[in-house]
């Protein structure tokens, strides 16, 4: 279906999305989800006024994720050490029975 509107009533449009999205007490609900993805369907639209702009950018999609890397795509490679990694190794002490009294 192809929409005709004048830029007047394409930003009444974009506008009334907007609100109704911001407004909602459930942001998660269905009802909500279509609205989202109507407006993400928008895409980018030049021309708008910079705050009608920045509130659309704020309900845009997220930015795919980006690709895995050879090393994370190989299933054969060894699991990755903590959060510390090889510049900070995680040393442990045997406990002997002297140690804490």
């Amino acid at each position: 279906m192809q929409l005709d509107l004048t830029d007047e009533e394409t930003l009444a449009l974009l506008n009334l999305l907007v609100e109704t999205i911001e407004a909602d007490c459930y942001p998660y609900s269905p009802r909500i989800r279509v609205l989202q993805a109507i407006l993400a369907k928008c895409g980018e639209i030049g021309g708008l006024p910079p705050q009608l702009a920045a509130r659309l950018r704020r309900h845009a999609p997220p930015p795919p994720a980006r690709p895995p890397t050879a090393e994370e795509r190989d299933p054969g490679r060894a699991p990755r050490l903590g959060g510390g990694g090889a510049e900070h190794p995680i040393l442990i002490k045997p406990l002997d029975g002297n140690e804490g009294h």
